[in-house]
């Protein structure tokens, strides 16, 4: 797929299906690359995208919606890497949680990829997008005696808080502004920087097996979701969840994150700040209410959790969700 293709045939469609119009002489973002301008009856903010032939793209996301927004759309095949600055909103299949300040990666040519984007926290982001002509052909022609495994290398990564290096290259990306062949070389030296930053963490962090899970423990960790989802705001131990399940401490962590993707105590944070922006943006509680009223006994550490999560502050988001009114 040419560049020129990939541009009408994946990302017109999609972003003019969702309410974005090209605008191709904005170059806040840098003037390499094409942005995309948000309707004011939709949103605002801007979609910007860099090509390199049918290798890699690089791109930044600044907009927010008025509303509720499920944002649905199929990337070809590629491996991508983004960092979330700013964001407030869930995966829908499976459930979870996208939080702010984390890496997170795209696998492209599976499954589509479905979200719910809250309304009025803006999505700030960066990201590489690696095309199957990079991965699977210049570097193999490159280095034809190593052993590759970039599709398994970034499902290792799937969703971390912990991964500093790729935000500190991904911040370079989005806060650089060059034009001709200086930044062509700049662009392509971040992408292969980027793939070897991955292909280390994989060869240091091999991936943990998931456990293989009878029906019957599925039925059992459905049965302990369940229990979380009726009791996120109280004091959940671990040995009641495990008695819940009827199995021990260390399978029922294995099994939980087997099959949610993530730990326990991540599983109930995501539960109780998606309640707290719901009462933050509906309901005339102070902060320190919503905070005891999704858990937390401590209205400083609440709001500590909340920044973490979707980069603002609880009353940040209340102001830009009309909380308040």
């Amino acid at each position: 797929m040419t560049v020129t293709n990939m541009i009408e045939d994946v990302y017109n469609p999609m972003l003019q299906e969702n309410g974005f119009t090209p605008k191709p002489e904005d170059q806040r973002f840098g003037a390499m690359g094409l942005c995309w301008e948000l309707a004011e009856t939709v949103g605002q903010g801007y979609y910007w995208i860099y090509h390199q032939k049918d290798l890699f793209d690089i791109k930044i996301h600044n907009f927010c919606f008025h509303e509720d927004a499920v944002f649905e759309f199929r990337l070809p095949k590629c491996l991508s890497i983004t960092y979330y600055e700013s964001f407030s909103g869930e995966e829908l299949n499976p459930y979870r949680r996208l939080s702010a300040d984390c890496v997170k990666t795209f696998i492209g040519g599976e499954a589509p990829c479905h979200m719910l984007i809250h309304k009025a926290v803006p999505i700030q982001s960066v990201g590489i997008e690696m095309l199957p002509a990079y991965y699977e052909d210049y570097l193999r022609r490159q280095y034809p005696g190593d052993d590759l495994s970039p599709r398994q290398a970034y499902k290792t990564v799937d969703q971390t808080e912990h991964f500093p290096e790729m935000v500190r290259l991904l911040k370079q990306v989005k806060h650089y502004r060059g034009e001709g062949i200086a930044a062509k070389l700049f662009y392509e030296s971040k992408v292969a920087e980027a793939f070897s930053l991955v292909m280390a963490r994989y060869k240091q962090c091999p991936p943990v097996l998931k456990p293989r899970l009878t029906e019957s423990d599925r039925r059992q960790i459905e049965a302990v979701t369940a229990y979380i989802d009726d009791h996120y705001a109280d004091e959940l131990p671990l040995e009641r969840l495990s008695k819940i399940a009827c199995m021990g401490t260390t399978k029922l962590k294995a099994s939980f994150r087997g099959i949610h993707g993530c730990t326990i105590t991540e599983y109930i944070q995501q539960r109780r700040m998606h309640r707290a922006e719901h009462l933050l943006s509906s309901a005339e509680l102070s902060v320190g209410q919503v905070a005891q009223a999704v858990g937390y006994r401590s209205a400083s550490h609440f709001a500590e959790l909340f920044r973490s999560k979707t980069g603002l502050t609880p009353l940040e988001y209340r102001i830009l969700t009309d909380g308040s009114n």
